[in-house]
């Protein structure tokens, strides 16, 4: 039986987390949970992610709440093997570089090809998880 890719969507933007999450479910077979801040995402980690996408700012509704780049390392911290991909409005390659210093498996500008960006990373993420069991299973055989 083939279980369900579990998608963490982390965003203080309602309409957004919104749109991104029936997009992922009318486009795949995944299983979502969604947060408006990083602490409730950081909470609920024991639900065990395959993956989290991550908005970078996360102050738009609460002030003085966790931004991406503290909750992407508090992620990390938990457990280095989740693939965090950042997303953000802001399209500044410091803030690109910043997120990849802390670890982020990608990161992604908010645009009309968020989306399929998004669906062309998490593909890529899979199937090296994939060649890596593999390899791994191979590995300990020889």
């Amino acid at each position: 039986m083939k279980t369900k890719i579990k998608i963490f969507l982390v965003d203080d933007d309602a309409v957004f987390l919104k749109l991104l999450e029936i997009q992922f479910l009318e486009h795949g077979d995944f299983k979502i949970e969604t947060y408006p801040t990083g602490e409730l995402c950081i909470e609920n980690l024991s639900h065990n992610p395959d993956l989290v996408i991550l908005d970078y700012l996360l102050d738009g509704v609460v002030r003085d709440v966790m931004n991406g780049i503290e909750t992407l390392d508090k992620i990390k911290l938990y457990n280095a093997e989740i693939p965090v991909v950042m997303l953000s409005a802001q399209d500044k390659i410091d803030v690109a570089i910043n997120c990849m210093h802390h670890a982020a498996f990608d990161y992604v500008v908010k645009s009309e090809t968020a989306f399929m960006r998004l669906q062309k990373i998490i593909t890529t993420i899979f199937e090296t998880k994939k060649l890596e069991k593999q390899l791994n299973w191979y590995m300990e055989r020889m």
